[in-house]
């Protein structure tokens, strides 16, 4: 496992609007190989919105830890596709390490438009730091439709008595709240007194702003 990227925590909600979950864990080392677990300690709020196993790991009180990597792996774009370099270039995909599944489900975050589920990295501070992450909270923030262009720097401020999470991080531009860093990805701000440059990658609109995700790397 990379010294950039810790554990993977397959997160879920049930839908646009609700708060993210953090459901499962994924955990690799030389010795033991890739295992997943379920999060007792957030299930039953997760299961009292809708949620149900993932497919795979109908076991919430097992540890899985045979072929994980090759369940996990049906999430990730086929290098054969004629669209994988655009896939790869959004992203900001290292091309050395196209063929590591572990750190393509993070740096991807196996974001599929079927289901509810995305596979968060928990990354460290370290040199090379460079990841896609979103801003989450926009359809209660509902910032202005033109207030935010790709390329715009994003200041941040540390949240850490936000009732939800411990470790939220909010984003301004300017002095507008826009949001927050996205649940789990929130992390690396806590494990570094170094600042973290935030730049706006990509924006979808649709009469207001529907998703705005960031590049987020060590300045």
């Amino acid at each position: 496992m990379s010294k950039l990227l810790g554990n993977i925590f397959l997160v879920w909600r049930k839908g646009i609007g609700h708060r993210r979950i953090a459901v499962g864990e994924i955990r690799s080392n030389s010795l033991e190989g890739v295992r997943f677990r379920y999060l007792n300690e957030n299930l039953e709020e997760a299961k009292k919105q809708g949620f149900t196993p993932y497919t795979g790991f109908p076991d919430f009180n097992k540890e899985y830890t045979e072929n994980v990597l090759g369940i996990l792996s049906q999430r990730l774009i086929k290098i054969e596709r004629n669209d994988a370099s655009d896939f790869y270039k959004f992203w900001k995909v290292d091309e050395n390490k196209k063929q590591d599944s572990y750190y393509m489900l993070a740096q991807t975050q196996g974001l599929l438009p079927i289901d509810n589920f995305e596979f968060l990295g928990d990354f460290n501070p370290i040199e090379g730091l460079k990841f896609v992450s979103e801003v989450a909270g926009l359809s209660f923030s509902k910032p202005p439709l033109d207030l935010l262009r790709v390329g715009d720097s994003l200041s941040y401020e540390l949240d850490p008595t936000n009732s939800s999470d411990s470790r939220a991080v909010k984003l301004f531009k300017n002095s507008i709240q826009v949001g927050y860093v996205k649940l789990i990805h929130s992390r690396v701000f806590y494990k570094t007194k170094r600042e973290i440059k935030i730049t706006v990658h990509h924006i979808e609109k649709n009469g207001s702003i529907k998703r705005v995700f960031l590049l987020l790397s060590l300045s």
